[in-house]
């Protein structure tokens, strides 16, 4: 697959994102599908209270369309198991995501879906993943990422996977909380796996899946960069999430996934040592968790913060590349 391909499969994610969402943001407005902004969040945040929110449904609509496009124009059928996997997948988590901001939006519920719903909805579709690649002969064992050594999980194999795609998913979620963060970071991580998948396997529906991410997301950041004029919402974040968690296992870069993604780790420790912290001493870390609003209550600005995350997330990328390309 040459330098063209690749190209031109961001180009039209890009285009079909960059066109379809002047139509849609208006749609949502006059459905009055508005971000609820939680009061005990940033007080800087509540103007953006009514933000039309669910855009991740441009993002997802656009990845698949690109993705079979380009598929199908370079391999000359849509037969691979693997194109279909991750659509399953991005379309499932995101889903999901789509139930939980109708309730909020549309319902006026502003939890969503509970935490108990969302978990068996999550498993239950990280179960299907497995099922389906082991009855594709798909390997149970992990790679050591810069050495030759492989550890084989067996039947623990399927708890990974359903440890990756929960937790990845949930992770990326965190993340959403700043405008243009969660787009620019999960674009760079995709890149990233992305470039893995044609240079180390030459997997070509993974690359294409992989880049079409990246073209729906710099189109999105259009319309999402500071001032947002339109969310993500659960929709797109547990969709990228999930997404991103398939393509490491696909691609057998379950461990860089860690190195990879690592803003999104970053933002979920911060969650978890806030609370344990919190309900062992009384005492929190952090001035707000997930550490994105901690930065602002320090006085950062939103466009700082963002984009000293952005390259945070270049710097773990170019990491994750070293590791897997010189160091493999």
């Amino acid at each position: 697959m040459n330098l063209s391909v690749l190209i031109m499969t961001i180009l039209i994610g890009f285009l079909i994102t960059v066109l379809l969402s002047p139509i849609f943001i208006p749609f949502l407005r006059r459905l009055k599908y508005g971000q609820s902004i939680r009061e005990e969040g940033p007080q800087s945040h509540q103007k953006k209270t009514g933000t039309p929110t669910m855009g991740g449904i441009v993002i997802v609509f656009s990845v698949v369309v690109t993705a079979c496009i380009m598929s199908y124009k370079y391999t000359g059928n849509l037969q691979s198991y693997e194109l279909w996997l991750l659509i399953f997948v991005l379309l499932g988590y995101g889903f999901l995501g789509f139930l939980d901001d109708f309730i909020k939006v549309a319902m006026k519920r502003n939890l969503g879906l509970t935490s108990k719903q969302k978990m068996i909805g999550q498993i239950i579709i990280a179960l299907i993943f497995y099922f389906i690649i082991r009855n594709q002969g798909f390997s149970t064992a992990i790679e050591i990422p810069g050495t030759t050594f492989e550890l084989e999980l067996g039947w623990g194999y399927a708890i990974l996977i359903i440890f990756m795609l929960v937790g990845s998913s949930n992770a990326v979620n965190l993340t959403d909380g700043l405008d243009g963060l969660l787009a620019g970071t999960a674009a760079i991580a995709f890149g990233t796996f992305g470039i893995l998948a044609w240079h180390t396997s030459s997997q070509t529906e993974v690359t294409i899946f992989s880049l079409a991410v990246v073209g729906a997301l710099l189109g999105f950041l259009v319309f999402n960069a500071h001032p947002a004029k339109v969310f993500m919402g659960d929709t797109g974040s547990l969709a990228l999430g999930g997404a991103i968690a398939a393509i490491a296992i696909l691609t057998k870069l379950e461990v860089l996934l860690v190195i990879i993604g690592g803003v999104f780790v970053i933002e979920t420790l911060s969650v978890i040592i806030q609370v344990a912290s919190f309900k062992t001493t009384g005492k929190r870390i952090f001035k707000m968790s997930p550490l994105h609003h901690h930065y602002e209550l320090l006085g950062w600005s939103e466009w700082r913060v963002v984009t000293t995350f952005w390259l945070i997330g270049l710097i773990f990328s170019a990491l994750g590349i070293y590791i897997e390309v010189w160091l493999g």
